[in-house]
C-alpha cells in the first residue's frame, strides 16, 4: 500500500477499535476504506485535472486586410522600410499559438493588421491615406514552443469601431483563423457591434489587458486553433 493511502486510512482505523482481522486491522474500518477510495480517487482525478482548452474564436477579416502584401513586412510595425513611426503609443503584442492539446503549433505563421495613430489603414478601400511611417501590417513564424510577438502600437478607435488589431494564423497554405483582438477597458467596447455579438466566453478570449512598462504597453494574446 502507498504510503499516501496508508496515512488517508490512518484516521479511519484509529476511529473503530472494534473487531480485527489477523492483521490488526478493523474489519469495518478496512471495508469502509475499499469502498470508498474509488471514489475518492476519483474526486481527486477531477480536481487535479487541467481546465479544458477553448478554441480562439473567430471573427470577420473585415475589408481592410492589405490589397497587396508590403515589401517590408516582419514584426515591427513602426519602422517601414527607412522610416520610423513616432506616433501613437508603442506597445508589443505577444502570444503562442498550439493546438487544443496544447502543442505548439510548428510551422504556423501569425500575421496582424491595424490602422495607424489617426484611423487609418494602407488600403484602397481606406483612401490610402495611412501614415507611410507606419507599416501597418506584419508576419512572423512562430519559434520551436509556439511563441509570436510584435511591435506595434496600442490601438486606437475609428469611426464605428472600438481599438482592435486584426489577426491571421496560417499553416502554409490553409488559413486556420481569422479574428480580432480588443483592449480590456476600452470605452467603445459596448458600443462595438462586432464585440458586442462575442458571448461572455468568447470577449473573455479576445479581450485582454494592455499594461504599461518601461518599454511601452505590453498585452499578451494566447491563440489554440484546430490544426
Amino acid at each position: 500500500m502507498a504510503a499516501t493511502q496508508q496515512a488517508m486510512l490512518a484516521p479511519i482505523m484509529q476511529a473503530s477499535p472494534r473487531r480485527t482481522n489477523p492483521r490488526g486491522l478493523p474489519r469495518r474500518s478496512v471495508t469502509a476504506a475499499l469502498i470508498g477510495f474509488p471514489a475518492l480517487w476519483t474526486g481527486l482525478a477531477r480536481a487535479q485535472a487541467p481546465a479544458a482548452r477553448r478554441l480562439t474564436p473567430a471573427q470577420t477579416e473585415g475589408p481592410f486586410y492589405p490589397a497587396k502584401l508590403p515589401a517590408d513586412s516582419d514584426n515591427d510595425l513602426l519602422r517601414n522600410g527607412a522610416l520610423r513611426y513616432g506616433a501613437g503609443e508603442a506597445a508589443w503584442v505577444e502570444g503562442t499559438v498550439t493546438d487544443l492539446d496544447g502543442k505548439p503549433l510548428a510551422g504556423a505563421a501569425v500575421e496582424i493588421w491595424q490602422c495607424d495613430q489617426a484611423g487609418h489603414y494602407h488600403h484602397p478601400g481606406d483612401g490610402d491615406r495611412a501614415d507611410r511611417a507606419f507599416q501597418g501590417f506584419g508576419r512572423v513564424m512562430v519559434d520551436a514552443q509556439g511563441r509570436w510577438r510584435f511591435r506595434t502600437i496600442r490601438p486606437v478607435p475609428y469611426t464605428g469601431r472600438t481599438p482592435h488589431i486584426h489577426v491571421k494564423v496560417k499553416l502554409g497554405p490553409r488559413e486556420l483563423l481569422t479574428t480580432q483582438l480588443y483592449v480590456q477597458g476600452a470605452p467603445g467596447n459596448g458600443r462595438d457591434f462586432l464585440w458586442r455579438s462575442l458571448s461572455e466566453e468568447d470577449r473573455a478570449a479576445l479581450t485582454r489587458p494592455f499594461e504599461r512598462s518601461a518599454d511601452g504597453w505590453n498585452t499578451r494574446f494566447p491563440i489554440v486553433v484546430a490544426a
